[in-house]
């Protein structure tokens, strides 16, 4: 169990004004005044505005990417309620730290009728027992909870969780709000560096921001960096300059988890923008999850899968495209594999478009809801049939079936279905690319051989 806020306001001045810990750690906001974005949930008269100023604090989820400020706030709500404060984080402690949590709640209840806040950090990581151990502590009153996730609650969490939770969805910070920060962090004589003669230069302090990506704990460290490491001027003035950030914050930070929710939603806007088409899209989303971290295999999986189902018979040869582009990303790997991988988005973005391989799903639900029909005697084996034929002393049904090749187009007209399904369709042809001349060539083919 971590308690990075004592209770005790001195001692919690010190360890977080103290210049040993980090300049993020140190502007961390201590006030619902302080506190930076989220504006449509602690605005003026928004609703965790309105609960912290009634006081009536019920148990909540918290739910956004990295860095949106679900732990700040938690803390801010705390203090402004002039509750304790306990923080439990979901991967390292279990139910013996929450029977701990529990009981100094309840002794401090008991003897002062001071409310404690707990805040589970990721806590979509308990399983279902640590999740249900809460139930009865929050039916109690005894804590309230404030639970924080990357991911969708509504996957990750118990229903009876959920139920006694109200549940709040942080947006990603904007560059607005990093720049608040780092404007309030050079001002701050006590907590931040405005100790300091430092002078940043426009492009500087955009670049802070810019490449931060919404994290203000990383633009703000960076900016320490930089303001400690760089020498003085004779007049005693350090001057961060656009090269100097540039050397303090190298690589963009980009939200993304791999196994989260954003892993899906840029999986979905690439797929998405294949489908519309729209080359640009195609690439950039591509891009941002190369750059966030992703499995090239991850993309060239679902490039296979967009061949099919989105191109499918409009154009069957991207099949052969991706399977090509991906056997030849496994041989060069990267940086050179962004052609292969450029490749494929590019052809695929381009190509006509069906989704007529879907008429499988549409047969499996038929079978899955009326059974599989009998096969039609004259499809049935024919060395199979003429055994049984042999034995009953009858016809060979086998010996009706019509061998196309032996016809005009190699094509007859016969059935091919089950007797009870005979007049079912489910294949709707699309009418782009390579599609639409192999439909037309059977109807002309079927038109013939009827004639």
């Amino acid at each position: 169990m971590m308690d990075l806020f004592n209770d005790d306001k001195d001692d919690q001045a010190g360890s977080i004004k103290g210049q040993d810990q980090p300049l993020a750690t140190r502007m961390r906001p201590e006030s619902l005044d302080e506190f930076v974005g989220q504006s449509e949930l602690v605005g003026e008269g928004k609703m965790i505005r309105r609960m912290i100023e009634s006081g009536m604090i019920g148990s909540l989820i918290f739910y956004g990417p990295p860095s949106s400020g679900k732990t700040t706030l938690a803390h801010v709500i705390s203090r402004e309620i002039d509750a304790h404060f306990d923080i439990i984080n979901a991967v390292l402690d279990g139910i013996k730290d929450l029977r701990k949590v529990v009981a100094q709640a309840k002794q401090r209840k008991k003897a002062g009728g001071r409310k404690t806040i707990l805040f589970v950090d990721e806590i979509h990581r308990w399983n279902k027992a640590q999740q249900d151990a809460l139930l009865p502590h929050l039916e109690s009153g005894v804590i309230k909870l404030v639970g924080a996730t990357t991911e969708n609650p509504f996957y990750s969490l118990v229903n009876p969780l959920l139920s006694r939770c109200q549940l709040f969805e942080l947006k990603p910070l904007l560059k607005q709000d990093v720049l608040v920060m780092i404007d309030r962090a050079l001002k701050d004589e006590e907590r931040g560096l405005g100790y300091m003669q430092i002078e940043l230069t426009d492009d500087a302090r955009e670049y802070f921001a810019e490449y931060a990506g919404g994290d203000i704990r990383n633009a703000l460290n960076a900016l320490e960096m930089a303001a400690l490491t760089t020498p003085k001027r004779e007049d005693g003035v350090v001057e961060i300059s656009h090269e100097i950030a540039r050397e303090s914050i190298q690589k963009r930070s980009v939200r993304y988890d791999r196994t989260g929710d954003e892993h899906y939603h840029y999986a979905s806007a690439l797929i998405k923008s294949l489908r519309g088409s729209d080359v640009d899209a195609s690439l950039y989303w591509m891009t941002a999850m190369l750059e966030a971290g992703e499995d090239p295999n991850f993309i060239f999986r679902r490039f296979l899968i967009f061949a099919s189902e989105d191109v499918g018979m409009a154009d069957p040869y991207a099949l052969t495209v991706v399977n090509a582009a991906h056997e030849s990303f496994l041989k060069t790997g990267m940086p050179e594999g962004f052609y292969f991988l450029s490749h494929c988005a590019i052809f695929l973005a381009l190509s006509a478009k069906s989704n007529s391989t879907k008429a499988v799903f549409n047969v499996h639900q038929k079978i899955k809801k009326s059974g599989i029909g009998d096969v039609p005697p004259h499809l049935k084996d024919k060395t199979a049939n003429l055994l049984s034929a042999s034995y009953l002393g009858v016809e060979n049904s086998s010996d009706d079936y019509k061998y196309p090749h032996q016809y005009p187009g190699n094509w007859v007209d016969q059935q091919y279905l089950p007797d009870k399904n005979q007049n079912e369709s489910w294949y709707e042809p699309g009418d782009e690319g390579r599609e639409r001349r192999l439909w037309e060539r059977l109807e002309q083919i079927r038109k013939s051989g009827r004639e």
